[in-house]
């Protein structure tokens, strides 16, 4: 088995994958709400050669691979993608990232499918400031989502949190006390320049050190030792074993210990959520020229390209940081 190993030894073994750009929310640091430039849907990976593409990744050290979009659950096909993975000789470890709306539905055939853990967004606790976040009155279906992963054993079940100022960001210590109460893993997100909208502004993002403040001011925090190449500085709270987790992309890079790379649903490959450059492995698949054999092997020679071609750090604090021309629905979370 090959290693994914870049110019500055980081191993890369873990691949978030985009099933879909479409998503039936319109969370404005993610999608501006009138977003309409989707990709072509003859470009969209099928699901044969998203298998084909993930079996070459696990063949080269991927070991865990989590399922995003856009929304993934919108993709007609998800518990066959699961299958099918699950069923891989060397099996990656299974993860998805949801919005949580088509969770009461597919969570229990996920998890019998082979899902291992899920993560949902979820931003408020107040269905009117979801509507106003989302530009969608669905708060109570994500609720029910949760609930319905939580008993079908997709557990810890993680909730992720991105804080808006003069929106949610008063929130922090109640949406703790919630995730406490009802045994979810909350993961709260600084805003990222990936909106594609224009919207984002460092000025006003909240940071993961007024995140922290928030947080203390009701809770004694923690450190927990070993964040290995976990994105979350995580903290236990008031002496427990519960914890808390604050993302700080921004304020707190950690891409010195960065092990991930991205698939995009029309089969572009990424080192980094910021990145600008993409490789294609859509066209392999698609080649008449190639055989099976030859396809997979050139796969695997991008999947080394890309890796190779990954920089020390995603630079949105350098002068010269240009966001991406893609939204994160669009990348992939």
């Amino acid at each position: 088995m090959s290693a994914l190993i870049d110019t500055y030894g980081r191993n890369h073994r873990n691949l978030r994958v985009s099933l879909t750009d479409r998503c039936s929310l319109r969370c404005t640091y993610c999608m501006p709400h009138d977003f309409a430039a989707w990709i072509p849907n003859d470009d969209l990976l099928t699901t044969d050669e998203l298998i084909t593409i993930i079996d070459v990744a696990v063949s080269q050290g991927i070991d865990e691979v989590r399922l995003t979009g856009g929304e993934p659950l919108l993709r007609p096909d998800i518990v066959e993608i699961v299958a099918r993975i699950a069923s891989m000789k060397n099996a990656p470890r299974l993860t998805l990232t949801t919005n949580g709306l088509r969770l009461k539905e597919l969570a229990e055939p996920l998890a019998k499918a082979g899902l291992n853990r899920i993560n949902v967004s979820l931003d408020t606790l107040s269905r009117e400031r979801f509507k106003t976040l989302t530009y969608r009155d669905r708060f109570n279906d994500v609720i029910e989502g949760l609930l319905a992963g939580k008993a079908a054993g997709l557990f810890p079940v993680k909730v992720n949190t991105v804080l808006l100022q003069g929106i949610n960001d008063d929130e922090a210590p109640a949406l703790l006390a919630w995730a406490i109460e009802n045994e979810y893993s909350l993961r709260f997100i600084e805003q990222m320049p990936l909106d594609a909208g224009g919207i984002w502004d460092r000025s006003t993002m909240v940071s993961a050190d007024q995140i922290y403040a928030d947080l203390s001011a009701h809770y004694t925090l923690t450190p927990v030792d070993g964040r290995g190449s976990a994105p979350a500085e995580e903290f236990y709270i008031n002496g427990t074993q519960n914890t808390v987790g604050i993302i700080g992309s921004v304020t707190r890079p950690f891409c010195g210990a960065c092990d991930r790379l991205r698939l995009t649903s029309d089969g572009q490959l990424r080192s980094c959520l910021f990145s600008i450059e993409e490789v294609d492995v859509r066209s392999v698949l698609r080649d008449a020229n190639k055989d099976d054999a030859a396809k997979r092997s050139e796969i695997a020679a991008r999947f080394q390209k890309t890796v190779l071609g990954k920089l020390p750090g995603h630079g949105i604090n350098d002068p010269s940081f240009i966001a991406p021309p893609r939204p994160m629905s669009a990348i992939g979370g």
